[in-house]
Protein backbone atom coordinates (compact mmCIF):
# COMPACT_ATOMS: atom_id res chain seq x y z
CA UNK A 1 0.00 0.00 0.00
CA UNK A 2 1.60 3.11 -1.14
CA UNK A 3 1.88 6.05 1.64
CA UNK A 4 1.52 9.50 0.13
CA UNK A 5 2.73 13.19 1.38
CA UNK A 6 0.54 16.70 1.99
CA UNK A 7 1.82 20.00 2.26
CA UNK A 8 1.02 21.21 5.75
CA UNK A 9 -0.40 24.41 3.73
CA UNK A 10 -2.50 23.11 1.41
CA UNK A 11 -5.24 20.43 1.69
CA UNK A 12 -5.11 19.38 -2.05
CA UNK A 13 -1.05 18.79 -2.43
CA UNK A 14 -0.59 15.55 -2.59
CA UNK A 15 2.60 13.50 -3.69
CA UNK A 16 4.44 10.63 -3.51
CA UNK A 17 7.42 10.12 -1.16
CA UNK A 18 9.94 10.22 -3.99
CA UNK A 19 8.65 13.68 -5.11
CA UNK A 20 8.33 15.05 -1.50
CA UNK A 21 11.85 14.21 -1.54
CA UNK A 22 12.75 15.95 -4.50
CA UNK A 23 10.72 18.83 -4.12
CA UNK A 24 11.86 19.29 -0.42
CA UNK A 25 10.02 22.30 0.17
CA UNK A 26 6.04 22.43 -0.45
CA UNK A 27 4.22 25.02 -2.13
CA UNK A 28 3.18 28.53 -0.76
CA UNK A 29 6.66 27.15 2.39
CA UNK A 30 4.24 24.22 2.91
CA UNK A 31 5.86 21.16 4.64
CA UNK A 32 5.52 17.38 3.42
CA UNK A 33 4.33 15.53 6.10
CA UNK A 34 3.03 11.55 5.27
CA UNK A 35 -0.90 11.34 5.21
CA UNK A 36 -0.48 9.26 8.37
CA UNK A 37 2.03 7.80 10.62
CA UNK A 38 2.41 4.16 9.09
CA UNK A 39 2.67 1.36 12.34
CA UNK A 40 5.68 -0.79 12.60
CA UNK A 41 4.96 -4.36 11.28
CA UNK A 42 7.67 -6.03 13.09
CA UNK A 43 8.32 -7.06 16.28
CA UNK A 44 10.16 -5.32 18.46
CA UNK A 45 11.80 -8.68 19.57
CA UNK A 46 12.33 -9.35 15.88
CA UNK A 47 14.42 -5.46 15.51
CA UNK A 48 16.08 -6.24 18.90
CA UNK A 49 18.03 -8.80 16.71
CA UNK A 50 19.06 -6.79 13.47
CA UNK A 51 21.47 -4.34 12.46
CA UNK A 52 21.07 -0.61 12.28
CA UNK A 53 20.89 -1.09 8.26
CA UNK A 54 18.17 -3.51 8.82
CA UNK A 55 16.58 -2.00 11.47
CA UNK A 56 16.55 1.23 8.64
CA UNK A 57 15.23 -1.02 5.92
CA UNK A 58 12.50 -2.17 8.30
CA UNK A 59 11.12 1.44 9.12
CA UNK A 60 11.91 3.62 6.05
CA UNK A 61 10.33 1.22 3.39
CA UNK A 62 6.88 1.89 5.51
CA UNK A 63 7.50 5.49 4.76
CA UNK A 64 9.01 5.45 1.39
CA UNK A 65 6.63 3.12 -0.45
CA UNK A 66 7.56 3.94 -3.77
CA UNK A 67 10.95 2.87 -3.37
CA UNK A 68 11.80 -0.55 -4.53
CA UNK A 69 13.53 -2.98 -1.75
CA UNK A 70 16.13 -3.03 -4.28
CA UNK A 71 16.55 0.97 -4.33
CA UNK A 72 16.20 1.23 -0.86
CA UNK A 73 18.85 -1.05 0.23
CA UNK A 74 21.05 0.37 -1.85
CA UNK A 75 20.38 3.87 -0.63
CA UNK A 76 20.81 2.43 2.94
CA UNK A 77 23.73 0.05 2.37
CA UNK A 78 25.98 2.68 1.16
CA UNK A 79 24.89 5.61 3.49
CA UNK A 80 25.79 3.33 6.48
CA UNK A 81 29.12 1.56 5.60
CA UNK A 82 32.69 2.10 6.65
CA UNK A 83 32.52 5.99 6.88
CA UNK A 84 30.99 5.80 10.71
CA UNK A 85 33.94 4.94 13.34
CA UNK A 86 31.89 2.49 14.57
CA UNK A 87 30.39 -0.95 12.86
CA UNK A 88 26.89 -0.09 15.13
CA UNK A 89 26.77 3.17 13.48
CA UNK A 90 25.75 4.38 16.73
CA UNK A 91 26.22 3.73 20.25
CA UNK A 92 24.52 3.26 23.42
CA UNK A 93 26.19 4.29 26.45
CA UNK A 94 25.17 4.05 29.91
CA UNK A 95 26.16 6.54 32.31
CA UNK A 96 24.95 6.86 35.77
CA UNK A 97 20.96 6.74 35.70
CA UNK A 98 20.83 7.87 32.08
CA UNK A 99 21.73 6.18 28.23
CA UNK A 100 23.49 8.32 25.97
CA UNK A 101 22.74 7.69 22.43
CA UNK A 102 25.65 8.60 20.52
CA UNK A 103 24.81 9.93 16.80
CA UNK A 104 28.41 11.70 16.08
CA UNK A 105 30.34 8.84 14.99
CA UNK A 106 30.19 9.76 11.22
CA UNK A 107 32.23 11.81 8.79
CA UNK A 108 31.71 14.84 10.03
CA UNK A 109 31.01 13.83 13.95
CA UNK A 110 27.64 15.47 14.34
CA UNK A 111 24.13 13.48 14.33
CA UNK A 112 23.28 15.35 11.31
CA UNK A 113 25.07 12.80 9.13
CA UNK A 114 22.57 9.93 10.19
CA UNK A 115 20.29 11.45 7.98
CA UNK A 116 22.54 13.16 5.21
CA UNK A 117 24.85 10.21 4.56
CA UNK A 118 21.51 8.53 3.45
CA UNK A 119 19.84 11.72 1.69
CA UNK A 120 22.24 11.76 -1.35
CA UNK A 121 21.16 7.95 -2.14
CA UNK A 122 17.71 9.03 -2.07
CA UNK A 123 17.82 12.29 -3.92
CA UNK A 124 19.65 10.67 -7.09
CA UNK A 125 17.29 7.57 -6.63
CA UNK A 126 14.07 10.27 -6.49
CA UNK A 127 15.54 11.70 -9.63
CA UNK A 128 15.79 8.33 -11.82
CA UNK A 129 12.29 7.28 -10.70
CA UNK A 130 10.51 10.50 -11.65
CA UNK A 131 12.56 10.76 -14.61
CA UNK A 132 14.21 14.44 -14.12
CA UNK A 133 16.71 15.57 -16.10
CA UNK A 134 17.61 19.16 -14.26
CA UNK A 135 20.75 19.75 -12.44
CA UNK A 136 19.41 19.40 -8.81
CA UNK A 137 20.77 22.39 -6.44
CA UNK A 138 21.04 21.97 -2.55
CA UNK A 139 19.66 24.62 -1.26
CA UNK A 140 20.72 24.97 2.54
CA UNK A 141 20.81 26.82 5.57
CA UNK A 142 22.94 26.10 8.59
CA UNK A 143 23.45 26.46 12.23
CA UNK A 144 26.62 24.73 12.29
CA UNK A 145 26.21 20.97 11.75
CA UNK A 146 23.57 20.45 8.60
CA UNK A 147 26.18 22.46 6.54
CA UNK A 148 28.97 20.37 6.72
CA UNK A 149 27.36 17.42 6.83
CA UNK A 150 25.06 17.89 3.64
CA UNK A 151 28.49 19.08 1.87
CA UNK A 152 30.07 15.80 2.52
CA UNK A 153 27.31 13.78 1.80
CA UNK A 154 27.06 15.85 -1.79
CA UNK A 155 29.97 16.63 -2.63
CA UNK A 156 30.76 15.77 -5.97
CA UNK A 157 27.82 13.94 -6.22
CA UNK A 158 26.88 13.78 -10.11
CA UNK A 159 23.81 15.87 -11.34
CA UNK A 160 24.24 18.21 -8.22
CA UNK A 161 25.38 21.17 -6.83
CA UNK A 162 24.83 22.25 -3.13
CA UNK A 163 25.03 25.74 -1.65
CA UNK A 164 25.36 26.33 2.32
CA UNK A 165 24.44 29.51 3.88
CA UNK A 166 25.65 29.51 7.63
CA UNK A 167 25.62 32.77 10.20
CA UNK A 168 29.22 33.70 9.87
CA UNK A 169 29.75 34.97 13.43
CA UNK A 170 26.93 32.10 14.55
CA UNK A 171 29.13 28.76 15.22
CA UNK A 172 31.92 27.49 16.67
CA UNK A 173 35.72 27.73 15.43
CA UNK A 174 35.86 24.23 14.11
CA UNK A 175 32.41 24.11 12.49
CA UNK A 176 33.48 27.12 10.31
CA UNK A 177 36.55 25.19 9.23
CA UNK A 178 34.84 22.40 8.73
CA UNK A 179 32.94 24.22 6.47
CA UNK A 180 35.34 26.36 4.80
CA UNK A 181 37.87 23.86 3.67
CA UNK A 182 35.06 21.39 2.08
CA UNK A 183 36.24 20.18 -1.37
CA UNK A 184 34.07 19.16 -4.00
CA UNK A 185 33.55 21.12 -7.56
CA UNK A 186 29.81 21.23 -6.69
CA UNK A 187 30.47 22.66 -3.67
CA UNK A 188 29.71 26.21 -2.42
CA UNK A 189 29.77 27.99 1.27
CA UNK A 190 28.60 31.39 2.18
CA UNK A 191 28.61 33.32 5.64
CA UNK A 192 25.57 35.41 6.11
CA UNK A 193 26.08 38.73 8.28
CA UNK A 194 22.83 37.85 10.47
CA UNK A 195 21.88 34.66 12.65
CA UNK A 196 20.18 31.18 11.40
CA UNK A 197 16.87 32.64 11.12
CA UNK A 198 18.24 35.11 8.56
CA UNK A 199 19.58 32.46 7.01
CA UNK A 200 16.61 29.77 6.83
CA UNK A 201 14.39 32.94 5.99
CA UNK A 202 16.28 33.66 2.83
CA UNK A 203 16.22 29.77 1.96
CA UNK A 204 12.54 29.52 2.22
CA UNK A 205 12.09 32.94 0.51
CA UNK A 206 13.74 31.21 -2.86
CA UNK A 207 12.15 28.06 -2.70
CA UNK A 208 8.87 30.26 -3.21
CA UNK A 209 10.14 32.31 -5.75
CA UNK A 210 8.25 31.51 -8.65
CA UNK A 211 10.03 33.99 -10.57
CA UNK A 212 13.51 32.70 -9.35
CA UNK A 213 11.65 29.00 -10.25
CA UNK A 214 10.85 29.38 -14.10
CA UNK A 215 14.22 31.29 -14.37
CA UNK A 216 16.32 28.29 -13.24
CA UNK A 217 14.30 25.93 -14.98
CA UNK A 218 15.06 27.54 -18.35
CA UNK A 219 18.62 27.21 -17.63
CA UNK A 220 18.37 23.57 -16.48
CA UNK A 221 18.20 23.69 -12.49
CA UNK A 222 15.78 22.71 -9.77
CA UNK A 223 16.04 23.87 -6.45
CA UNK A 224 15.77 20.60 -3.44
CA UNK A 225 16.76 21.03 0.63
CA UNK A 226 19.02 19.19 2.75
CA UNK A 227 17.17 20.91 5.74
CA UNK A 228 15.20 18.59 8.00
CA UNK A 229 12.53 20.15 6.38
CA UNK A 230 13.23 17.60 3.71
CA UNK A 231 10.80 14.42 4.39
CA UNK A 232 14.25 12.60 3.04
CA UNK A 233 15.96 14.38 6.33
CA UNK A 234 13.60 13.39 8.60
CA UNK A 235 12.59 9.61 7.88
CA UNK A 236 16.18 8.41 8.73
CA UNK A 237 16.25 10.22 11.59
CA UNK A 238 13.16 7.98 13.01
CA UNK A 239 14.94 5.01 12.56
CA UNK A 240 17.29 5.70 15.47
CA UNK A 241 14.71 6.05 18.24
CA UNK A 242 13.31 2.41 17.22
CA UNK A 243 17.08 1.53 17.16
CA UNK A 244 17.95 2.73 20.79
CA UNK A 245 14.56 0.66 21.88
CA UNK A 246 15.40 -2.21 20.21
CA UNK A 247 19.25 -2.03 21.78
CA UNK A 248 18.17 -1.58 25.66
CA UNK A 249 15.67 -4.32 24.65
CA UNK A 250 18.31 -6.82 23.57
CA UNK A 251 20.91 -5.57 25.62
CA UNK A 252 18.55 -6.63 28.92
CA UNK A 253 17.93 -3.00 30.05
CA UNK A 254 14.40 -3.27 29.59
CA UNK A 255 11.68 -5.70 29.20
CA UNK A 256 9.60 -5.71 25.87
CA UNK A 257 6.63 -2.93 26.26
CA UNK A 258 8.60 -1.11 28.90
CA UNK A 259 8.38 2.54 28.24
CA UNK A 260 11.36 4.63 27.67
CA UNK A 261 11.81 8.71 28.12
CA UNK A 262 13.77 10.60 25.78
CA UNK A 263 15.64 13.74 25.80
CA UNK A 264 16.55 15.62 22.98
CA UNK A 265 18.64 19.01 22.49
CA UNK A 266 16.51 20.83 19.91
CA UNK A 267 16.34 24.14 17.87
CA UNK A 268 14.72 23.19 14.87
CA UNK A 269 12.34 20.57 16.11
CA UNK A 270 13.23 17.67 13.14
CA UNK A 271 15.51 15.99 15.34
CA UNK A 272 12.74 15.33 18.64
CA UNK A 273 9.84 15.35 16.22
CA UNK A 274 11.33 12.04 14.76
CA UNK A 275 11.64 10.94 17.97
CA UNK A 276 7.36 11.60 17.56
CA UNK A 277 6.85 9.88 14.93
CA UNK A 278 8.38 6.89 16.29
CA UNK A 279 6.54 6.90 18.99
CA UNK A 280 3.91 7.09 17.11
CA UNK A 281 4.70 4.09 14.98
CA UNK A 282 4.07 1.63 17.94
CA UNK A 283 7.60 2.37 19.90
CA UNK A 284 7.03 2.94 23.82
CA UNK A 285 8.03 5.83 24.47
CA UNK A 286 6.50 8.06 27.27
CA UNK A 287 7.94 11.41 27.59
CA UNK A 288 9.55 13.35 24.87
CA UNK A 289 11.78 15.88 26.76
CA UNK A 290 12.36 18.88 24.90
CA UNK A 291 15.35 20.56 25.84
CA UNK A 292 16.38 24.39 24.85
CA UNK A 293 18.97 26.40 25.63
CA UNK A 294 18.95 30.28 26.23
CA UNK A 295 17.16 30.84 23.32
CA UNK A 296 14.08 29.03 25.14
CA UNK A 297 11.31 29.54 22.72
CA UNK A 298 10.19 25.91 22.37
CA UNK A 299 10.19 25.53 26.48
CA UNK A 300 8.46 28.89 26.51
CA UNK A 301 6.08 27.78 23.73
CA UNK A 302 5.00 24.16 25.69
CA UNK A 303 4.47 25.83 28.73
CA UNK A 304 2.45 28.30 27.69
CA UNK A 305 0.66 27.22 24.25
CA UNK A 306 2.25 30.88 22.80
CA UNK A 307 4.78 30.52 20.02
CA UNK A 308 6.56 33.74 20.39
CA UNK A 309 9.85 34.87 18.30
CA UNK A 310 10.05 38.65 19.47
CA UNK A 311 12.91 38.27 21.59
CA UNK A 312 16.32 38.94 21.65
CA UNK A 313 18.98 36.42 19.70
CA UNK A 314 21.15 34.84 21.81
CA UNK A 315 24.75 33.12 20.65
CA UNK A 316 25.29 30.43 22.99
CA UNK A 317 27.91 27.45 23.11
CA UNK A 318 25.28 25.56 21.65
CA UNK A 319 25.31 27.27 18.29
CA UNK A 320 22.81 24.42 16.41
CA UNK A 321 19.85 25.16 18.95
CA UNK A 322 20.84 29.03 17.91
CA UNK A 323 16.88 29.55 16.58
CA UNK A 324 13.94 31.25 17.10
CA UNK A 325 11.65 29.75 14.23
CA UNK A 326 11.81 26.12 14.41
CA UNK A 327 10.08 25.14 11.30
CA UNK A 328 9.31 21.64 12.04
CA UNK A 329 7.08 22.48 14.85
CA UNK A 330 4.81 23.45 11.86
CA UNK A 331 4.43 19.63 11.16
CA UNK A 332 2.74 19.23 14.75
CA UNK A 333 0.73 22.21 14.89
CA UNK A 334 -0.65 20.63 11.56
CA UNK A 335 -0.88 17.63 12.79
CA UNK A 336 -2.68 18.51 15.76
CA UNK A 337 -4.98 20.88 14.08
CA UNK A 338 -6.84 18.02 12.92
CA UNK A 339 -4.00 18.09 9.64
CA UNK A 340 -6.28 21.11 8.41
CA UNK A 341 -3.70 23.12 6.04
CA UNK A 342 -5.98 26.49 6.43
CA UNK A 343 -6.18 26.12 10.21
CA UNK A 344 -1.98 25.93 10.23
CA UNK A 345 -1.70 28.45 7.13
CA UNK A 346 -3.60 30.89 10.30
CA UNK A 347 -0.67 30.18 12.98
CA UNK A 348 2.09 30.40 10.38
CA UNK A 349 0.07 33.28 8.87
CA UNK A 350 0.39 35.21 12.22
CA UNK A 351 3.57 33.98 12.78
CA UNK A 352 4.82 35.64 9.82
CA UNK A 353 3.13 38.89 10.37
CA UNK A 354 3.41 39.59 13.71
CA UNK A 355 5.69 36.87 15.03
CA UNK A 356 3.55 34.73 16.80
CA UNK A 357 0.51 32.97 17.37
CA UNK A 358 -1.21 31.04 20.18
CA UNK A 359 -3.00 27.42 19.63
CA UNK A 360 -5.44 25.94 21.21
CA UNK A 361 -6.38 24.02 24.24
CA UNK A 362 -7.39 21.26 22.69
CA UNK A 363 -4.05 21.17 20.54
CA UNK A 364 -2.14 21.47 23.88
CA UNK A 365 -3.77 18.47 25.44
CA UNK A 366 -2.95 16.29 21.91
CA UNK A 367 0.73 17.45 22.87
CA UNK A 368 1.03 16.34 26.68
CA UNK A 369 3.32 13.65 26.07
CA UNK A 370 6.02 16.41 25.42
CA UNK A 371 7.84 18.04 28.20
CA UNK A 372 9.93 21.46 27.44
CA UNK A 373 12.80 22.83 29.70
CA UNK A 374 16.07 25.15 29.55
CA UNK A 375 19.58 25.29 30.50
CA UNK A 376 21.47 28.62 30.63
CA UNK A 377 25.10 28.99 29.43
CA UNK A 378 25.88 28.06 33.73
CA UNK A 379 23.99 25.17 33.85
CA UNK A 380 25.02 23.79 30.69
CA UNK A 381 28.78 24.20 31.28
CA UNK A 382 28.06 22.59 34.62
CA UNK A 383 26.83 19.55 33.37
CA UNK A 384 30.09 19.32 31.29
CA UNK A 385 32.00 19.57 34.04
CA UNK A 386 30.15 17.79 36.75
CA UNK A 387 29.81 14.70 33.67
CA UNK A 388 33.54 14.55 33.54
CA UNK A 389 34.15 14.57 36.85
CA UNK A 390 32.06 12.18 37.98
CA UNK A 391 32.78 9.60 34.93
CA UNK A 392 35.54 10.87 33.26
CA UNK A 393 32.96 10.98 30.25
CA UNK A 394 33.34 14.02 28.34
CA UNK A 395 30.06 15.69 26.48
CA UNK A 396 29.51 18.82 24.13
CA UNK A 397 27.29 21.73 25.08
CA UNK A 398 24.50 20.20 22.91
CA UNK A 399 24.37 17.42 24.91
CA UNK A 400 25.29 18.91 28.02
CA UNK A 401 21.93 20.76 27.86
CA UNK A 402 20.00 18.16 27.43
CA UNK A 403 22.07 16.12 30.38
CA UNK A 404 20.58 19.46 32.31
CA UNK A 405 17.13 19.64 31.39
CA UNK A 406 16.94 15.81 32.10
CA UNK A 407 18.10 16.36 35.89
CA UNK A 408 15.68 19.33 36.21
CA UNK A 409 12.28 17.27 34.97
CA UNK A 410 13.25 14.54 37.23
CA UNK A 411 13.55 16.61 39.94
CA UNK A 412 10.68 18.42 39.15
CA UNK A 413 7.99 15.22 38.18
CA UNK A 414 9.76 12.38 40.52
CA UNK A 415 10.00 10.22 36.96
CA UNK A 416 12.50 7.72 37.15
CA UNK A 417 11.51 5.57 33.94
CA UNK A 418 14.61 4.86 31.81
CA UNK A 419 15.79 7.49 29.83
CA UNK A 420 17.65 7.62 26.30
CA UNK A 421 19.47 11.28 26.04
CA UNK A 422 20.47 12.12 22.66
CA UNK A 423 23.84 12.83 22.54
CA UNK A 424 24.36 15.14 19.47
CA UNK A 425 27.53 15.72 19.00
CA UNK A 426 31.21 14.57 19.23
CA UNK A 427 32.91 17.02 21.95
CA UNK A 428 36.00 17.43 19.61
CA UNK A 429 33.35 19.72 17.73
CA UNK A 430 33.21 22.16 20.41
CA UNK A 431 36.65 21.64 21.98
CA UNK A 432 37.11 25.28 23.44
CA UNK A 433 33.76 25.52 25.16
CA UNK A 434 34.00 22.02 26.42
CA UNK A 435 37.88 22.36 27.65
CA UNK A 436 36.48 25.96 29.63
CA UNK A 437 33.69 24.26 31.68
CA UNK A 438 36.11 21.94 32.39
CA UNK A 439 38.75 23.90 33.82
CA UNK A 440 38.84 27.53 32.45
CA UNK A 441 42.81 27.78 32.66
CA UNK A 442 42.77 25.54 29.15
CA UNK A 443 41.43 28.81 27.75
CA UNK A 444 44.68 30.94 26.77
CA UNK A 445 45.12 27.92 24.27
CA UNK A 446 44.72 28.15 20.51
CA UNK A 447 42.03 25.94 19.00
CA UNK A 448 43.98 22.75 18.06
CA UNK A 449 46.16 22.90 21.35
CA UNK A 450 43.09 22.23 22.96
CA UNK A 451 42.44 19.45 20.68
CA UNK A 452 45.22 17.76 21.49
CA UNK A 453 44.65 18.38 25.46
CA UNK A 454 41.26 17.15 24.77
CA UNK A 455 42.38 13.60 23.10
CA UNK A 456 44.43 13.03 26.44
CA UNK A 457 41.97 14.20 28.70
CA UNK A 458 39.00 11.69 27.30
CA UNK A 459 41.25 9.04 26.53
CA UNK A 460 38.88 9.24 23.30
CA UNK A 461 41.09 9.53 19.65
CA UNK A 462 40.78 12.26 18.14
CA UNK A 463 37.98 11.65 15.30
CA UNK A 464 39.46 11.78 11.27
CA UNK A 465 37.50 14.78 10.68
CA UNK A 466 39.52 17.24 12.64
CA UNK A 467 42.88 15.77 11.70
CA UNK A 468 41.80 16.68 8.40
CA UNK A 469 41.03 20.03 8.74
CA UNK A 470 44.04 20.50 11.22
CA UNK A 471 45.95 21.99 7.68
CA UNK A 472 42.95 22.13 5.75
CA UNK A 473 43.03 25.31 2.76
CA UNK A 474 40.65 27.33 3.09
CA UNK A 475 38.45 27.04 -0.51
CA UNK A 476 35.31 29.07 0.64
CA UNK A 477 35.46 32.91 1.70
CA UNK A 478 32.58 34.48 0.19
CA UNK A 479 30.17 36.71 2.74
CA UNK A 480 27.35 38.28 2.14
CA UNK A 481 24.12 40.50 3.79
CA UNK A 482 20.91 38.20 3.82
CA UNK A 483 19.06 40.19 1.20
CA UNK A 484 22.45 39.35 -1.39
CA UNK A 485 21.53 35.75 -0.68
CA UNK A 486 19.17 35.45 -4.10
CA UNK A 487 21.94 37.41 -6.01
CA UNK A 488 25.08 34.91 -5.14
CA UNK A 489 22.66 31.92 -5.74
CA UNK A 490 22.11 33.17 -9.34
CA UNK A 491 25.77 34.13 -9.38
CA UNK A 492 26.79 30.72 -8.99
CA UNK A 493 24.41 29.46 -11.43
CA UNK A 494 25.14 31.79 -13.94
CA UNK A 495 21.97 33.17 -14.32
CA UNK A 496 22.46 36.70 -13.09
Amino acid sequence: MNLYYKSTRNNDEIVSASEAILRGLAGNGGLYVPVEIPKLNCSLDRLAQMSYQEVSYEVMKLFLTDFTEEELKYCINGAYDEKFDTPNIVELVKKEDAYYLELFHGLTIAFKDMALSILPYLLTTSAKKNHVDNEIVILTATSGDTGKAALAGFADVPGTRIIVFYPKHGVSPIQEKQMITQQGLNTYVIGIEGNFDDAQSGVKKMFSDFTLEEEMREKGFQFSSANSINIGRLVPQVVYYVYSYVTLLRKGEILDGEKINVVVPTGNFGNILAAFYAKQMGVPIAKLICASNENKVLYDFFETGSYDKNREFILTSSPSMDILVSSNLERLIYQTAGRDANINNGFMKSLNEVGRYEITEDMRVQMKDFYGNYASEEETFAAIKEMYRKNGYVIDPHTAVASSVYRKYVEETGDNTKTVIVSTASPYKFTRSVMNAINSSYDIKTDFELIDELCHLSGVRMPQAIEDIRTAPVLHNTVCEPDDMCKEVKKILGII
